[in-house]
């Protein structure tokens, strides 16, 4: 595509550009409709499921990116599925630099990729962020060192309900991440990579720790809350970073 244009990764009318990898599930499987497309939307939805037994899925643009641009908006619906893991809760996001899902096992239950994380309000009045980093099988630095934990919160406010919230993330390559909430910056850190754990089942050819990664695929997640997405556009800025350097 053009380099500093807006497109739309979501035609709104079908998966078409998009793969499905879902635990347990061979790559290209969409078990139980698990991602489906209504009104405009890519809808994720369980009620096809008879035991949620870890089916994480990923749904994978076909394309990969490396100094990027991303908008969307989610929003959190419906009830979260009993049998999922508690902590998948109104818990949802968009993974990036993301290996490629035909390099993933059928037993592998989540991508090497770095993920801007979606988490709902309670409506217990406490806070939940959004817009948080969660690496599985990856490291992220911040002020100079390596973070320790698997998932870092960003400064958001908590939305609770099935309000929409709207994305953003900034990824430059190896450098700079930003993620935006509702157009405020919420989160910053750099050097993305291979490393750390999360990860099973992994081909241990791909998982080489310690490797910057630059690019990658990006992916809405499923993971056992119900979740609508739409308007999924990005700009690729590669061009403009190729001039600088």
């Amino acid at each position: 595509g053009n380099s500093g244009e807006w497109v739309s990764l979501f035609n709104g009318k079908d998966l078409n550009n998009w793969t499905v990898k879902i635990h347990h599930h061979d790559v290209g499987e969409n078990f139980g409709n698990t991602f489906r497309v209504e009104d405009n939307m890519i809808k994720v939805r369980y009620d096809q499921y008879s035991d949620f037994n870890e089916q994480f899925g990923h749904l994978y643009y076909n394309t990969p990116y490396s100094y990027y641009h991303l908008k969307l908006e989610y929003r959190f619906v419906g009830e979260w599925y009993k049998s999922a893991p508690s902590y998948t809760l109104r818990n949802s996001g968009v993974m990036f630099h993301s290996q490629d899902p035909h390099t993933m096992p059928k037993e592998q239950d989540w991508p090497i990729s770095v993920e801007m994380q979606f988490l709902g309000g309670l409506s217990d009045g406490k806070p939940r962020p959004t817009g948080n980093m969660c690496s599985p099988g990856t490291e992220v630095v911040q002020k100079g060192s390596i973070i320790p934990s698997h998932c870092l919160n960003s400064s958001s406010k908590t939305y609770d309900g099935d309000q929409w919230v709207r994305a953003e993330l900034i990824v430059l390559g190896d450098s700079l991440i930003t993620h935006i909430i509702n157009g405020d910056t919420v989160l910053q850190y750099s050097k993305p990579q291979i490393g750390g754990g999360v990860v099973n089942r992994f081909d241990p050819k791909i998982k080489q720790d310690g490797k910057l990664l630059s690019s990658g695929f990006i992916a809405l997640q499923s993971e056992g809350q119900p979740i609508d997405f739409r308007n999924i556009r990005i700009k690729d800025l590669s061009r403009q970073y190729k001039q600088q350097q």
